[in-house]
């Protein structure tokens, strides 16, 4: 039997999107840390738990850079906070809201010979999550915790309040521009 914090099972949570059920693993870990095994193969990053790559995305700020504990307890923390909300698994709540938050496309900006030319690209939506929630709990009362947990509930509602939602959909207008 697999779950997440030894409180949540990882069987009965399912991926909608199609697109994205090569890169939302869901397999079993005991510990969400697997130490950067996967960091020179590519395409390796799809086979570490969706778990442990929200925590990597929490590391990836200079207040919490290289502090992988926690990372875990603010993760910990607000799948806790998930769970009373909602009374649903965290871990679906998770894949919900970032199967809501994938961009379908990006587009950035590539010069040959002084021309610049907008080509599309692919883009991870945890960034836009993390990024969300820090800035929520950035000098404010509401720990990390409780803001990641917001940003994950309203992400996977498809709430336009939600910094992630908004982001996606910026971005894919201006992709939507640059054709």
């Amino acid at each position: 039997m697999s779950q997440v914090f030894d409180k949540w099972d990882l069987e009965e949570v399912k991926v909608e999107d199609m697109g994205l059920v090569n890169y939302l693993c869901l397999d079993e870990i005991m510990v969400p840390h697997t130490m950067g095994r996967h960091v020179k193969r590519q395409f390796a990053k799809s086979k570490v738990s969706i778990v442990e790559r929200l925590m990597n995305k929490i590391m990836r700020t200079h207040i919490n850079a290289g502090k992988k504990n926690k990372a875990f307890s603010i993760v910990e923390g607000s799948f806790d906070i998930i769970n009373k909300r909602s009374k649903q698994n965290p871990v679906q709540i998770l894949v919900k809201a970032v199967e809501n938050t994938s961009p379908r496309e990006e587009t950035t900006r590539i010069k040959y010979g002084g021309i610049g030319y907008q080509v599309a690209v692919d883009i991870a939506p945890l960034g836009f999550l993390t990024r969300g929630a820090m800035q929520s709990a950035f000098k404010s009362k509401r720990s990390m915790a409780e803001s990641l947990a917001d940003e994950l509930l309203l992400a996977a509602e498809y709430d336009t309040r939600s910094f992630a939602i908004q982001k996606k959909e910026e971005k894919e207008r201006i992709a939507r521009s640059a054709h």
